[in-house]
């Protein structure tokens, strides 16, 4: 029999917020496996062991410490956010595991819009033509998953040209509308998380909308 997974859909959060929520998730030990899919308020995030660009300019974006693994990176409006919250040792998976079915479940997904996406072993997530269309940074702190995958589907691209994405001089990055000229809604995100607790070898027993807050804040949007 397999295990049982919630899937719960968040809307828009603010990036503090989400992330104080799973590490009180995961701090609790009888806390079910979750799949949480949101995407953030405008934030640049900063890995452990990172330190921002002298040069940085931000204007009104927040920079937040994280404690993910991994360098700078930027959250907004139109960017699909997946954070498997998993207990790994019920679910028979190593740290990597985690890290290579993410990229395995994203490329496959891609792969239905036309989008070819390959993995790079050596700076994860998945790149399209050079371009990276998605970050990968988990963190497992008391045998669970947390943080997760970043997609970017429609959103302002121009403040990463303020940051070395994930530590990568250069790096530019792509998105799914510029390819396919078409926003993705909640719809086609929903095949993405079958898909990720079919690798995962889970059911899923619940489909929540857990946040009745602005869906539509910017023009570049997810399709709540």
């Amino acid at each position: 029999m397999s295990n049982q997974v919630a899937v719960k859909i968040l809307g828009v959060t603010d990036y503090k917020e989400a992330l104080t929520a799973m590490q009180s998730h995961n701090h609790d030990p009888t806390s079910p496996d979750e799949i949480w899919i949101t995407e953030h308020l405008p934030v640049f995030t900063l890995g452990q062991s990172a330190e921002p660009p002298a040069d940085m300019k931000i204007a009104d974006i927040p920079v937040i410490r994280t404690d993910r693994g991994g360098q700078i990176t930027y959250h907004g409006p139109g960017q699909l956010i997946i954070y498997p919250l998993i207990n790994l040792k019920r679910n028979q998976l190593m740290p990597l595991d985690m890290v290579s079915i993410l990229e395995k479940v994203a490329i496959e997904w891609l792969k239905e819009f036309g989008i070819d996406g390959v993995a790079d072993s050596k700076n994860r997530g998945i790149y399209v033509n050079g371009k990276k269309i998605a970050s990968i940074g988990i963190r497992i702190k008391n045998g669970r998953s947390y943080h997760g995958i970043a997609i970017n589907l429609q959103m302002d691209l121009s403040p990463f040209e303020s940051i070395d994405p994930c530590g990568i001089k250069g790096m530019e990055m792509a998105q799914t509308y510029d390819i396919i000229g078409k926003n993705i809604g909640i719809n086609e995100i929903k095949t993405i998380v079958l898909k990720l607790a079919d690798r995962l070898h889970m059911d899923i027993n619940q489909m929540i909308w857990v946040s009745d807050n602005d869906r539509s804040i910017t023009k570049n949007k997810i399709t709540w």
